[in-house]
């Protein structure tokens, strides 16, 4: 019996974590699963804040991650996918190559967004990327004291990128532009912990901002121009722009829209994980871009596929939230609960232990990358024949 073909695109942590299932559950003479990423190693993206201030992160390399595995790591670029001819046309060191899949999984994630912000694309530094933090991190070693730095955007990545920095670079003026106000998505006690932190950091807030342009030296805003030596954008996540150009059902975001199992509405030999996938939650909710999203979407993911390949019951996992863990420096963390839908409840953890906590999450992450085999039988299970289509002529 010919391998059934699985490409897996993109290795952040959906990507490597559904290679990674798949590898457990299914016997490897009957698949030949194929990752693809354009970097050898695994990136922690939830960390990259503390990359771009100087800390240095573990080495993390996918062949020592999959060895043994039988998973196939190709270096290379995704330039686009025929999901009509079920191929994928990659970018390597040796030259443009097309592969075929008989299943394919999409998790090439997201970057930043600029929104079309004027000046933003060329002045403003992005954390979304390790290229991203790294260029950020040489800009900030060569500041000088008293010199300011501006985080646009009031989300998580913003309220971590501003606390890491200003904790580590004291002798900065670190700033927050939130177009809302500080942490108003917070529980009570959520807010006015942000607000003590941000304090004692002696970070400025200019809350309920609009920011209009962003140029070398300034953020114009709509109540005037803010000082910039560094301007850091994180005003959230845009998908890649491949999917929107395939014949994928997709959002208007270009977000693969999936069912359940995460497999594509359109396309049943494809599925989405990811910021790159649109999946709904609990109310029937999509699920916000965050690896607190992605990592179930990821185990959905991969428990669906195996469970087709090998005629075996399909799982029902309900995707829903428990809590936003954020890093507010090296010290000091806030955990808020939150409902299945991702609303605030009263509750938080606030100080040195959600610091704790939060650091936790992040190993646990990396870890479960790492070591996708917890929970799974011993003996990987035989796929039964499967009936593929040919596939469309171009």
């Amino acid at each position: 019996m010919q391998q059934h073909r699985i490409i897996v695109l993109g290795a952040g942590y959906t990507g490597a974590i559904v290679a990674g299932r798949l590898a457990k559950q299914l016997h490897r003479e009957d698949v030949a699963i194929t990752l693809v990423n354009p970097e050898p190693d695994f990136v922690e993206r939830v960390r990259l804040h503390q990359l771009a201030v100087g800390q240095e992160l573990p080495h993390r390399p996918f062949s020592e991650m999959f060895a043994g595995t039988g998973v196939e790591l190709k270096l290379a670029t995704v330039t686009a996918v025929d999901a009509e001819r079920r191929t994928v046309a990659v970018t390597a060191a040796d030259g443009a190559e097309e592969l075929a899949y008989d299943t394919l999984v999409y998790a090439l994630g997201s970057g930043w967004n600029p929104q079309g912000v004027p000046g933003t694309a060329e002045h403003a530094h992005e954390i979304s990327s390790r290229p991203g933090a790294l260029r950020l991190r040489d800009r900030l070693a060569a500041l000088e004291a008293g010199q300011s730095v501006v985080v646009v955007g009031g989300g998580l990545t913003g309220l971590e990128a501003a606390t890491e920095i200003a904790e580590a670079r004291p002798d900065l003026h670190v700033a927050l532009a939130a177009r809302g106000g500080l942490g108003d998505w917070l529980s009570d006690k959520g807010r006015q912990h942000v607000r003590k932190v941000f304090d004692g950091l002696g970070i400025t807030a200019h809350e309920h901002t609009s920011v209009t342009g962003v140029e070398a030296d300034r953020v114009l805003t709509s109540d005037g121009a803010v000082p910039a030596a560094v301007t850091i954008w994180t005003t959230g996540f845009a998908v890649h722009p491949i999917a929107a150009a395939t014949t994928l059902d997709v959002t208007e975001t270009g977000q693969i829209v999936v069912d359940g199992t995460m497999r594509s509405v359109s396309h049943p030999d494809v599925y989405a994980v990811g910021d790159a996938a649109q999946a709904m939650g609990a109310g029937d909710k999509p699920l916000r871009m965050s690896c607190a999203s992605g990592t179930p979407m990821a185990w959905q993911a991969a428990d669906a596929i195996a469970a087709r390949l090998t005629g075996t019951k399909l799982p029902k996992a309900h995707l829903r939230y428990f809590n936003q863990c954020i890093s507010l420096g090296r010290k000091e963390g806030l955990i808020q609960y939150v409902t299945a839908d991702d609303r605030a409840v009263r509750a938080a953890l606030t100080g040195r232990l959600a610091a704790r906590y939060k650091e936790l999450i992040c190993k646990g992450a990396a870890w479960g990358v790492a070591n996708p085999k917890l929970g799974f039988p011993t003996r990987p299970r035989r796929t039964t024949p499967q009936p593929i289509p040919a596939p469309t002529a171009a």
